[in-house]
C-alpha cells in the first residue's frame, strides 16, 4: 500500500483523526498541541499520528489534501483545517456537536 493509500484508509476509519507534530500527550509543536487540546476538551475520543515520527506521511500528507502544514484535523473522513480553523471552532461551540456526532455515525455504523 503507498503511503497516499495508508492515509486515505487513516483518515477513512477513523472518526475524528488529527495528523500532529509529536502526540496529545507530548505535542513537539505549539500548533499541534493547542489543535490537540481543543480536541481532548470536546471529550470524543481521536486517533493522532505523529507525522514525525512517520518520514513518508509527514512529506506526502500536504499533498492528500492539498493542506500544506501540521496539523491537520480530519470529521468524518474530511479535513476541517489546522490549528487556527479548530481553535476557532472550540471558540464558538461547533467543534464539540461535530465530533459527537462523527462518534455517534461511527458506533452506529459499527452496530
Amino acid at each position: 500500500m503507498d503511503v497516499l493509500e495508508r492515509i486515505d484508509d487513516q483518515v477513512k476509519s477513523n472518526p475524528v483523526i488529527i495528523y500532529m507534530k509529536g502526540t496529545p500527550k507530548m505535542p513537539q509543536c505549539g500548533f499541534s498541541s493547542r489543535a490537540a487540546q481543543a480536541l481532548q476538551a470536546c471529550g470524543v475520543p481521536f486517533a493522532y499520528v505523529n507525522v514525525l515520527a512517520d518520514e513518508e506521511i509527514f512529506q506526502n500528507l500536504p499533498r492528500y489534501a492539498n493542506w500544506p502544514t501540521f496539523p491537520q484535523i480530519y470529521v468524518k473522513g474530511e479535513l476541517i483545517g489546522g490549528c487556527d480553523i479548530t481553535l476557532e471552532m472550540h471558540q464558538k461551540g461547533e467543534l464539540k456537536p461535530l465530533l459527537e456526532q462523527a462518534a455517534v455515525n461511527a458506533d452506529n455504523a459499527a452496530a
